[in-house]
């Protein structure tokens, strides 16, 4: 156990470093959605009941799934690199592997959802009536969510320009599909009743009920999102322990 860790820190510290040498992308999705949330309030207000609390949590949740790029990117680079192979002909294992890709980027994916949540109450004036743990589950949640999701991701497509592109247009659809610029209520009759297969839906929907005080709507849909993030990471550990993540597949 202490051997793992150590590898598992040691991996996390370099992933770690490499994040904080490449900060565009965070700045990226962090700048744009706060101003959208400055830019599109007053539209809200007069467009849809509760609108400072659609348009802040509606832009966190679009912006959030825009970074599943940071995430697929953590370990394509190594494809790209040629090093992959070279990870994993050490002692760590392929859990052990992601797991040190993916604890540096949780902590950017949790930091970007925490500054949004706090430019929503202070600036935009979002006002949470729920306790803060409920928050703090929702985030660090659809964070688990999105991690789990990028690390599928990258042990499927073949290069950045892909990653980008499945990235990008996904989250664009399961977002906005999931009701991240429109109400659900306001969709036609037909895309309501797709809306629920999207996991944008279950992330606004939790981090809405949170913001409102719903606790068992919060947790159900933390329940549900950890069972996609739980079936996505089973497959991330599956496909590149049998090699599909080399390099040679480039």
């Amino acid at each position: 156990m202490i051997d793992s860790l150590s590898r598992i820190a040691a991996l996390a510290g370099h992933n770690a470093l490499l994040r904080l040498r490449d900060p565009g992308p965070f700045l990226s999705y962090l700048l744009m959605p706060m101003l959208g949330m400055f830019a599109l309030k007053p539209l809200y207000l007069r467009a849809v009941p509760g609108g400072t609390t659609q348009v802040a949590t509606g832009l966190l949740v679009m912006f959030s799934a825009l970074a599943l790029h940071i995430v697929g990117a953590s370990t394509l680079t190594e494809r790209g690199w040629h090093t992959w192979d070279r990870l994993r002909a050490t002692r760590a294992t392929t859990v052990e592997l992601l797991l040190g890709k993916a604890i540096p980027v949780y902590g950017v994916l949790l930091l970007q959802q925490t500054i949004l949540t706090v430019f929503g109450v202070v600036a935009v004036g979002l006002h949470p009536t729920g306790a803060a743990w409920l928050l703090a589950v929702a985030i660090a949640t659809w964070g688990v969510a999105l991690l789990a999701i990028g690390s599928a991701l990258a042990a499927v497509v073949r290069s950045h320009g892909e990653l980008h592109a499945i990235c990008d247009i996904g989250a664009l659809v399961v977002t906005t599909i999931g009701g991240a610029l429109v109400p659900v209520a306001l969709f036609p009759h037909w895309l309501q009743a797709v809306a629920p297969f999207s996991p944008g839906y279950w992330g606004l929907t939790m981090l809405q009920a949170a913001v409102r005080g719903d606790t068992t709507r919060t947790l159900t849909a933390a329940a549900l999102l950890l069972a996609v993030a739980l079936t996505a990471g089973s497959f991330a550990c599956w496909r590149l322990a049998r090699g599909w993540g080399r390099a040679t597949l480039l």
